[in-house]
């Protein structure tokens, strides 16, 4: 490291810079922002240690990284380490911080993107560029991946490099990224790490009600308007059944251990409901969702349209996907025409082998008070894409966390920030584990 820095050290300044790299995603490829420079950014950390970086361009302005550091067995199987430059857009009369100032204050570093998920990308980069320069050989080929557009499903980005370039990532064969290996603090010498193991799969539909226009000062009984709204109301307000996966059931049996409840397999959220904070994060993952994000309707004021449209977040567990959509018909009623605007399936695999060993061996050699545990995202990542390489996916973005943070809520809320200290444990289990799988 320059100076001679360490990778603990220098991460806090990599994430910093990463920060102050405006690369706001808005869905809309006109007004996204700084994805290139990002890239360019990242690369630029990559080649000055001697580590051959590529820039992919999937669009103006939309760029990822690439690049393989060459392990000591080339025969065995790669493993793929990604994570994502953009960001959601954040307003800044809403914070405390400007978003993209990476602030440092009360010991975190705080900025749109803290934790969400340029932390996990200035990791990777201190420890390569460490390795680099002391000359580390890591036991197979690590290819890394820095993307685009992960905020708005991936397409510019992690699913672009899958589809156009899969020849980067020959021979991997598992990966890990966001959003896993975090801490929940059970006790002082106990904390749970949450590894990712399954995230739940993306249905953001569209909603469309028609109905007969007309003069808004008139009585008007087939409102495109009304339907819409009053099936939306009833979406917005159903729960869906509960259905405990392979992964969520592996989770709550090691919370059960752990809490020293007796676990109700037909009410899952007894046990759910003693996580605090972490509670609204894990409670999404026992059943499908789904929730109205956008309406569009109308012209004119004194103008009854003939038709309205609602978007829905939708977001289902592995294998529900089709009686997802059932279940939905049920709700909104025969009326309404249903658009997908974007699908794609539920990831889940088992919590096992030697990659979970290292992963698990590494936590507890920075922390001997750390038990990995499988859990289940309940949104998703650039894995989706990835995984139709044929690449087995975890998330693991190591970080000890303060017992009184509510982490969850950091993921596109407000003042987003990420404690230096956990940083620098991340750094240290990383590299651990890199040098161990």
């Amino acid at each position: 490291m320059k100076g001679g820095m360490t990778a603990d050290a220098e991460v806090v300044r990599l994430c910093r810079d990463l920060i102050r790299i405006d690369t706001t995603n808005t869905g809309d490829p006109a007004t996204a922002a700084g994805e290139r420079a990002a890239a360019e950014y990242v690369a630029a950390q990559l080649d000055e240690v001697g580590i051959a970086a590529t820039v992919l361009e999937s669009a103006p302005r939309r760029a990822s990284v690439v690049a393989r550091i060459p392990g000591a067995d080339p025969a065995r199987g790669a493993l793929l380490v990604h994570g994502h430059l953009d960001v959601v857009p954040a307003d800044a009369t809403e914070w405390s911080v400007h978003p993209f100032g990476g602030e440092i204050r009360d010991g975190y570093l705080w900025g749109r993107g803290a934790v969400d998920m340029k932390d996990f990308d200035a990791m990777v980069l201190a420890v390569v560029r460490d390795w680099a320069r002391a000359g580390v050989v890591p036991p197979r080929d690590i290819v890394l991946a820095f993307t685009a557009d992960e905020e708005a499903g991936s397409d510019y980005g992690a699913r672009f490099l899958a589809e156009r370039h899969p020849q980067l990532f020959e021979g991997c064969t598992e990966a890990i990224g966001e959003v896993g290996g975090y801490s929940y603090q059970v006790s002082d010498d106990l904390r749970l790490y949450l590894v990712q193991t399954a995230e739940k799969g993306i249905d953001w539909l569209r909603l469309h009600a028609t109905g007969r226009p007309g003069h808004g000062s008139m009585i008007h009984d087939d409102n495109a308007v009304t339907a819409l709204c009053e099936a939306v109301a009833r979406l917005g307000r159903h729960r869906f059944p509960v259905v405990v996966t392979p992964t969520v059931r592996a989770f709550l049996a090691e919370l059960s251990e752990v809490l020293g409840v007796e676990l109700d397999p037909d009410d899952p959220e007894a046990v759910i409901g003693k996580l605090g904070p972490l509670a609204r994060l894990i409670g999404a993952t026992i059943r499908n969702t789904a929730n109205p994000t956008r309406l569009a309707a109308g012209y004119k004021e004194n103008v009854i349209p003939g038709r309205a449209s609602a978007t829905i977040d939708c977001r289902t567990l592995p294998g529900q996907a089709n009686e997802f959509l059932a279940q939905l018909r049920e709700v909104i009623g025969p009326e309404l025409d249903v658009e997908y605007v974007q699908r794609q399936p539920a990831l889940e695999t088992t919590f096992d082998g030697a990659l979970v060993d290292a992963m698990a061996a590494a936590l507890r050699a920075e922390d001997p008070g750390a038990r990995a545990v499988p859990y289940m995202l309940s949104g998703g990542t650039d894995a989706k894409a990835f995984a139709t390489l044929g690449i087995r996916c975890f998330g693991f973005a190591p970080l000890r966390l303060p017992p009184d943070l509510d982490f969850a809520a950091l993921f596109h809320g407000i003042d987003e920030r990420v404690p230096l200290e956990g940083l620098e444990f991340g750094v240290r289990v990383l590299d651990r584990f890199l040098r161990s799988c």
